[in-house]
């Protein structure tokens, strides 16, 4: 199958493609690995008339770790990722969430920024920085503005970008002390299998207690979805496996999942159930505590 023709635009500074992205607005696509919108485009799901490619944009190729902020430019790979040191020791979840999306060759194309950007419901690297409290750099014609991660998606396929905004960084702040994050996922299939389900939690300690924690829903709701009833059920209690279940039960209660080809409603809250519960359990061992 082929694809529409179009104009292609390689801009060179991300000036430049902020401005084609104002002057052609709904006619242009942004492209970074081109996993997602080549296949859009031979599958006729977008045919827009210019095609932007952000490859010789400077600046958003990069990992680079401080004392307390960890910056991923939106182009780095998800490979690139995988196999970083920085990511690894600054935060971990991270790399175990890309090591699931598709194949190496995959994983060697596609971008961070576009697996946000694409705004999928079942995207895996954003419900994990979300619970990391990551934020968005974003770059337009009119200036930049940072926002938390949780607040990009509006619903699938849309985000907040504006057309000639780019998402430049995602910013991941050091963890507290006595904190784990994990990510669990479930797919049909291993290999390059999409996520029927999947649950992102952090867990913060203090003493024997949990002084904090987020859950976040992925591929069961239009966007990534947050559960802060999970947060209220959690804080203030000692780990136990009794109230990982509750709120295991609470967060398949606010999952809002669709019945397709890959799982029905009802299967994909019994698996949020089980991987809430796999999550937090994870989450509390890694933050240096145990479970009752």
């Amino acid at each position: 199958m082929g694809i529409p023709d179009f104009a292609y635009h390689r801009p060179a500074t991300l000036a430049e493609a902020c401005n084609l992205g104002r002057t052609y607005g709904d006619q242009a696509r942004f492209l970074a690995g081109g996993t997602e919108v080549l296949v859009d485009l031979r599958q006729k799901r977008c045919v827009p008339e210019h095609v932007i490619a952000l490859g010789s944009v400077p600046d958003l190729n990069h990992i680079r770790a401080g004392d307390d902020l960890l910056r991923i430019g939106a182009m780095v790979k998800l490979e690139e990722i995988a196999e970083s040191p920085d990511v690894k020791q600054f935060f971990p979840a991270l790399c175990e969430a890309v090591v699931h999306i598709g194949s190496v060759q995959i994983r060697s194309r596609a971008t961070i920024g576009g697996n946000f950007c694409g705004a999928v419901p079942c995207a895996d690297t954003p419900p994990v920085c979300i619970a990391g409290d990551a934020a968005l750099r974003l770059v337009g014609v009119a200036g930049e503005r940072t926002l938390p991660a949780r607040e990009f998606f509006q619903a699938p396929r849309r985000s907040v970008l504006e057309r000639d905004e780019l998402l430049v960084e995602i910013l991941l702040p050091r963890q507290p002390e006595s904190s784990g994050v994990s990510y669990q996922r479930f797919s049909l299939r291993s290999g390059s299998a999409l996520a029927v389900a999947s649950v992102a939690a952090r867990i913060v300690l203090e003493g024997a207690s949990i002084a904090a924690a987020t859950v976040v829903l992925g591929a069961v709701a239009p966007i990534p979805l947050p559960v802060p009833e999970c947060a209220r059920l959690l804080e203030g209690q000692r780990p136990s496996a009794e109230l990982f279940s509750r709120a295991a039960e609470r967060a398949a209660a606010e999952a809002q999942p669709i019945s397709d080809i890959r799982g029905s409603d009802a299967f994909r809250r019994e698996l949020v159930r089980v991987l809430t519960s796999r999550a937090l359990r994870e989450a509390t061992a890694r933050a240096g505590g145990g479970v009752q």
